[in-house]
């Protein structure tokens, strides 16, 4: 779906009117905004809107901790695809593993610091232990999604050379 296309959709919800007035902009940029944009051609209804913007940002900086200030906002979390493993799976699945037995560990590290001086946690300590649930909330979401694509599976170990399973 085209950031044009999220956009309409979102504000034909509550009405182009009501997101001009929050925002302070005229009604017509939030419409142009809803329309396709051709950057070729001048003459196309579309103007460049916060999606494509911040899509930007991302690209330039190739910083996602503001695509995941944004998830926050939403009331979420924002986790990156995994990426596709080419090379030993076993390895693979072990390194995944062991990366999140590492961020679960790092995490109750963080709980543990906190509290074992006074028996509280401060802001600044709760800020640590965000920090590492959100690596660790990472770690499981790339894992779990590499299992659910199959990244883990060699079908050689299921199946025999006729295509047959194996007892």
């Amino acid at each position: 779906m085209e950031s044009y296309e999220v956009l309409r959709r979102a504000i034909d919800a509550v009405g182009v009117k009501v997101v001009a007035a929050t925002l302070r902009l005229s009604p017509a940029l939030v419409y142009k905004w809803c329309q396709h944009r051709d950057p070729d051609d001048p003459d196309a209804g579309g103007a460049r809107n916060p999606l494509d913007r911040l899509a930007d940002v991302v690209r330039a900086t190739g910083d996602c901790n503001v695509v995941n200030w944004l998830c926050h906002e939403a009331g979420g979390f924002y986790v990156p695809n995994p990426t596709e493993t080419v090379g030993d799976l076993d390895a693979e699945l072990l390194n995944r593993t062991q990366r999140l037995v590492m961020e679960f560990s790092r995490l109750l590290g963080e709980v543990t610091r906190a509290i074992e001086d006074d028996g509280q946690i401060e802001p600044s300590e709760a800020d640590r232990i965000r920090h590492a649930w959100e690596a660790l909330k990472s770690s499981a979401e790339a894992f779990t999604l590499a299992a659910e694509r199959g990244v883990y599976k060699r079908e050689s170990r299921r199946r025999g050379a006729a295509g047959e399973k194996r007892s």
